[in-house]
């Protein structure tokens, strides 16, 4: 939201952003101010230094990288559909510049995630949320789809209590240890390797045919106005990003597991969930078919108290690869080490 200009002896433009929700279906976004940002200039010359000033950072926080450990690794076929995400890095949260910024997006941040992890393919559906229920768990809550329609469709009308409700209940039924993802963990996935807005598309720009979304609002340069459908789609109903993850970007919001802290200020940078900030409130990602495009971005975030429902709220999986033990070392061998090459990172784009 443009607060306007001031003028005196010089002339000084301040900027503050906010993301306010298109329509009284989705609660507003947080405006709580930012502790960690200030007023700035938004002259353009100053915007483009500011560009020039944070990638120059950039490349100073992110450490060479040319070895990664090779990920012998297959998801369990009886389990949720699973994507293996590999090791990487990336600058989490948004630039200044960057268009429909909200203040508590800032400041940016390099993440290293040294280890692979598993994320769902798709959201959590009504179909799976069924099967816990009738099994007994999940508190027996049934939720309402609308109308929509239920089946492949992601699950709508739940909590950050209820999605932990549906862990709980899986966990107990595999052995294994599902969770919902970090918020790193969540923006490394929605970025997947390029430093852009989003990972479908040109990276820049959505547009309908991309996401289910208010397709009346898209975002981004080159991007063209297309359909509103006003209710979620079927999961996998749009293509995947490089990852193999199905609607990062809209269909429904889903919640990740960090308290709420207003910024990235203090975050570890090893993909680690933060618990030093509001944990009665917890962080929702990725826009939903309701949002316009601008609150579908990478590094877009929002908070709602965890007990707080709505019809565009869902879920998606996460798991912790777990450590396979290492073979008895024989007497007079040294420890062996398997890793692959991998291509130098790529520059970052903006």
């Amino acid at each position: 939201m443009r607060l306007g200009f001031v003028f005196g002896s010089a002339l000084v433009c301040l900027v503050a952003m906010s993301g306010l929700g298109p329509t009284l279906s989705v609660a507003k976004a947080q405006t709580t101010p930012d502790p960690y940002i200030n007023a700035l200039d938004d002259r353009p010359a100053a915007r483009l230094r500011r560009a020039r000033e944070q990638g120059k950072m950039a490349a100073r926080a992110l450490p060479p990288q040319t070895m990664r450990p090779i990920i012998d690794h297959v998801p369990p076929a009886d389990g949720p559909d699973m994507v293996v995400i590999p090791p990487g890095r990336f600058m989490m949260g948004s630039p200044v510049s960057q268009s429909k910024r909200d203040r508590n997006e800032g400041p940016q941040v390099p993440v290293t995630i040294d280890y692979a992890f598993e994320i769902g393919r798709y959201e959590v559906t009504f179909a799976e949320w069924s099967e816990c229920v009738k099994a007994g768990g999940c508190n027996g809550f049934r939720p309402e789809d609308n109308g929509w329609g239920r089946g492949k469709r992601p699950v709508t009308n739940i909590s950050y209590n209820d999605a932990q409700s549906y862990i709980k209940w899986l966990n107990a039924k595999t052995g294994r240890n599902y969770r919902l993802p970090s918020e790193a963990e969540w923006e490394y996935v929605a970025r997947a390797g390029e430093q852009l807005p989003f990972s479908t598309g040109s990276g820049r720009a959505i547009s309908a045919q991309f996401a289910n979304f208010n397709g009346e609002f898209p975002y981004g340069p080159g991007s063209t106005p297309g359909k509103y459908l006003r209710k979620t789609v079927p999961v996998g109903s749009y293509a995947a990003n490089s990852f193999g993850v199905h609607d990062i970007h809209g269909n429904v919001y889903e919640f990740v597991s960090d308290c709420y802290v207003a910024g990235h200020k203090g975050n570890p940078g090893n993909g680690a969930p933060r618990r030093d900030g509001n944990c009665d409130a917890r962080i929702i990602r990725g826009g939903s078919w309701v949002t316009h495009g601008y609150q579908m971005r990478a590094a877009k975030r929002l908070r709602y108290t965890k007990d707080h429902r709505y019809d565009d709220f869902g879920f998606r999986l996460a798991r912790t690869i777990p450590t396979p033990p290492r073979p008895p070392m024989q007497p007079g061998a040294g420890p062996v080490v398997r890793t692959n090459p991998v291509a130098p990172l790529q520059p970052i784009r903006r």
